[in-house]
């Protein structure tokens, strides 16, 4: 009762529902791996990049903070200097958050992809229920997330103390440091520091990266229902197509018998199958199936070869080997050329003498097919 009322999502998501959830916007994300991604090489470029930084910001407070009695009392020229501070200040630290942003944006890429979607813009008011939130944070989503802030705070605060254990002494010892030395001291320890904290994310990412992987496929799955409802939105109602297909099969059979008043003979079995036979003799091809069918619409074939006139001959093995080599509208094969060849010769006679009142020829009992043919 529950996979029938809906309740029960138990298969997977196909790939319609997929690339239907990819153009709304909803991909695995993990901001624990963006998180990892970003701070591991904002350390890696303090370790390898950061004596520079820390020296050119001490050259530029060197040369922007030495000012005179007289510059310290103007306005106009502690403004200048504000501006020159600020401008060497940004040049120094602006490769430094280009990097940051573009490995922000590649570190969004590693899970989910790159998915740019107009409908993520889209105000839905449904996001504003209160009720909704509630859910979030009471459900499986706000357990998960408390469970990591726990792990982190955890990690970073043991990891933190045993960095301020192992450089205390070092801290401890800057002052006594000439400014020059103090800074680049510093430098070094926080890049070290840093490359540290940032590793000790790693587990968190382990962790959480599959995680939302399996959470978006849970969220993505589909009750039996679905699954067969989004069959006939994409395939159509398999009763209407069933409806269309009779429809088609009984026009086709309409023109198949309309074909049957024109045909030169009908092979009967001569009760199962029946097939007619249309030869243009001023042509240069092979007798044409025009009609064929067995039980019941070889009966309706007889009929209105009756009604019509069309002489009907009887030759079981010749009829089943027609019915099953040819379809509608193909020349015969031409392993069945002699026997047709026969059935025509002696309705050809038999139209004659009628024509001219002879005697009637008698029929061919002696039709016989290639053993390759036989059914």
């Amino acid at each position: 009762m529950a996979e029938e009322s809906g309740q029960d999502k138990t298969e997977d998501p196909t790939g319609k529902r997929l690339t239907d959830s990819r153009r709304k916007g909803q991909v695995p994300r993990s901001k624990e791996l963006n998180t990892f991604v970003t701070l591991m090489t904002s350390s890696a470029l303090f370790f390898y990049v950061g004596q520079g930084m820390w020296q050119d910001l001490l050259a530029m407070m060197k040369r922007e903070f030495r000012l005179s009695r007289e510059e310290i009392f103007d306005p106009a020229t502690l403004l200048i200097y504000l501006k020159s501070a600020l401008a060497d200040g940004l040049s120094v630290i602006l490769p430094f958050l280009v990097v940051l942003i573009v490995a922000d944006l590649l570190a969004a890429m590693l899970l989910g992809g790159w998915n740019f979607t107009s409908e993520a813009f889209e105000i839905k008011f449904s996001k504003l229920n209160p009720l909704t939130g509630m859910k979030k944070i009471i459900g499986i989503q706000g357990v998960v997330e408390l469970i990591k802030a726990i792990i982190k705070t955890i990690l970073v605060s043991i990891v933190s103390w045993n960095l301020f254990k192992l450089y205390f002494d070092d801290f401890m010892g800057l002052s006594r440091l000439p400014l020059d030395q103090a800074i680049h001291h510093v430098g070094d320890i926080i890049s070290f520091c840093l490359v540290i904290l940032s590793a000790t994310f790693l587990l968190l990412v382990m962790l959480d990266a599959p995680y939302q992987l399996w959470n978006h496929q849970r969220q993505l799955k589909m009750t039996k229902q679905e699954v067969r409802d989004e069959a006939k939105d994409q395939e159509g109602n398999p009763e209407v197509k069933g409806k269309i297909r009779r429809m088609q099969m009984e026009a086709a059979q309409r023109r198949m018998m309309d074909a049957v008043p024109s045909a030169d003979v009908i092979v009967t079995n001569p009760t199962h199958f029946a097939v007619a036979l249309k030869y243009d003799q001023t042509g240069n091809g092979a007798p044409l199936l025009v009609a064929k069918g067995t039980d019941l619409v070889a009966a309706q074939i007889r009929q209105l070869a009756m009604a019509s006139h069309v002489p009907l001959v009887a030759a079981p093995s010749l009829a089943r080997a027609l019915y099953y080599s040819t379809d509608l509208n193909q020349e015969i094969p031409r392993g069945l050329f002699l026997a047709v060849a026969q059935v025509l010769a002696y309705v050809f006679q038999l139209r004659a003498s009628t024509q001219y009142g002879w005697n009637k020829p008698v029929p061919p009992t002696d039709v016989q097919v290639p053993d390759d043919f036989k059914q």
